[in-house]
């Protein structure tokens, strides 16, 4: 899997949220400016060469659909910034997002939840 560009990625947030559509549909939920017509059917074209995306037709219009799960991609686009931008460290990656963030003690509760039950789950094994 490749990273996709960020024009790609926004026609996929799209498409993830509408679960299938139509050229028109998708535009008609991008924020304005909105690109041209040719311009989204270029790009979800290029999707479809990337795999991200497949399509029913009907008769000349095409009905888009992505073929790639959003939670499979969120996954690698993780996995390759904490990769290229934090040395493979969840500490060093986790920390830099809570300090440039300025997490609420909510949030931060929040995450120091998630972090003991991990350890918990790990002292087990």
């Amino acid at each position: 899997m490749k990273e996709l560009t960020k024009a790609e990625e926004q026609i996929m947030q799209v498409l993830w949220k509408l679960k299938k559509g139509f050229v028109n549909d998708l535009l008609d939920q991008l924020p304005a400016p909105k690109p041209a017509y040719n311009t989204v059917s270029t790009i979800i074209r290029i999707l479809e060469r990337k795999r991200f995306v497949g399509h029913t037709a009907f008769g000349k219009t095409h009905e888009y659909y992505p073929l790639i799960d959003k939670k499979e991609y969120t996954r690698f686009v993780s996995k390759s910034l904490l990769n290229n931008y934090f040395s493979n460290s969840m500490g060093q990656m986790v920390s830099f997002f809570s300090r440039e963030k300025g997490l609420s003690i909510a949030e931060l509760e929040a995450l120091k939840e998630i972090i003991d039950t991990e350890i918990k789950q790990k002292e087990r094994k």
